[in-house]
């Protein structure tokens, strides 16, 4: 099976949108062209509707989701500033390693690998945090954590959340949830190729953004000045205008489907696989309730021996990918994505027949 052929299920990117193509395939705009920053701006309004805000600093960061996680906490902690982040997976864990590179007092909160955490723990664990931080869905286990309990007993606290895995395939009410920073990617499900980082903040964690960010092409004042409507559109950096164009395209898709039918498409798939695979002696990581749609972890039973070799017959007899697990999981569980123009019950069915194919 060709290259291009390919159906992508790992955690990382999905099959991008058809209308997505198209627009990578338009000539190429220059970013400071008004037609650009016209463009740029009706992106920012979509990426509003779609994380359910009125954030005027809404905005696409040119990188992936890291980048977007990066210039989220280096705008909003310095030395001394304390951060509470759940850690239940390798994500949240990374949240926590750059505050701690910031020089910020990091105050983690554990669950175990698999499990979601515990709200009250988050919002019990310091009187009087600037931040307090989680990860929607988190992708290295499959669980959805609660995030707005977070919101609600939050105090004074800014609420800074992880919606890599979650935008677009699960419900996201930043205002609505009391969220007031929140950051994406485009590769999951937003059906669009990686490279930017969707970001929105609230006008009160705007008040409260550090002085002087340590990060120069991650400043948030000076990305603002060039990417809001209405500011001087001072030149910050050179914006990746085709990977904005594919993000407006992709914006388009999701929209014109409406969000409530994405999130019952996902929430399809993803019971549908998750069902598929517990029939063939996989357990699913992540409990019932806390399961995310669109990335399943699941245990692989020891009756299938060479995991790695399974998931390479799929990948070069059928054309499917599925990833590894990681940290505590890998070598004992996968994760298969379910998500964005992925999402189709086509799909599922394929991988649960592919499977069995190679198992007999």
């Amino acid at each position: 099976m060709a290259i291009g052929e390919r159906v992508l299920m790992g955690p990382g990117p999905s099959n991008p949108y058809p209308e997505v193509a198209a627009a990578l395939a338009r000539p190429l705009l220059g970013h400071l062209d008004p037609d650009f920053l016209s463009l740029l701006d009706d992106t920012c309004a979509r990426l509003r509707t779609v994380f359910r805000t009125t954030n005027e600093l809404t905005l696409p960061i040119s990188g992936t989701g890291s980048a977007g996680m990066e210039a989220a906490i280096v705008n909003l902690v310095g030395p001394g500033d304390v951060i509470v982040v759940g850690v239940n997976g390798a994500f949240g864990a990374r949240m926590a390693d750059m505050a701690d590179r910031c020089g910020a007092e990091v105050v983690a909160v554990h669950a175990p690998w698999g499990r979601p955490l515990d709200p009250q723990a988050l919002l019990d664990a310091h009187p009087q945090p600037k931040v307090i931080a989680a990860v929607h869905a988190e992708t290295s286990t499959g669980v959805r954590n609660d995030i707005d309990p977070l919101g609600a007993g939050k105090g004074d606290a800014l609420l800074l959340v992880d919606c890599v895995t979650s935008l677009g395939g699960i419900p996201v009410e930043v205002d609505g949830w009391g969220v007031d920073v929140a950051y994406s990617a485009t590769q999951k499900c937003l059906g669009v190729p990686p490279g930017l980082a969707p970001l929105t903040v609230s006008d009160r964690a705007r008040e409260r953004m550090v002085e002087r960010s340590p990060s120069w092409y991650l400043d948030l004042r000076l990305i603002g000045d060039y990417a809001m409507a209405g500011s001087p559109r001072r030149y910050h950096h050179t914006a990746p205008t085709a990977m904005i164009s594919a993000l407006h395209a992709g914006l388009g898709a999701l929209l014109d489907e409406g969000l409530e039918s994405s999130w019952s498409r996902h929430a399809d798939g993803g019971a549908r696989l998750q069902a598929g695979l517990a029939a063939r002696g996989f357990e699913i990581v992540a409990p019932d309730g806390h399961r995310l749609p669109q990335l399943t972890a699941a245990r692989v039973p020891a009756s299938i021996g060479d995991e790695a070799k399974v998931r390479r017959r799929l990948l070069d007899d059928f054309g499917i990918e599925i990833g590894a697990g990681v940290g505590e999981m890998a070598g004992r569980a996968w994760r298969i994505g379910c998500m964005g123009h992925t999402a189709r019950s086509r799909n599922v069915a394929l991988l649960l027949a592919a499977l069995d194919e190679v198992l007999a």
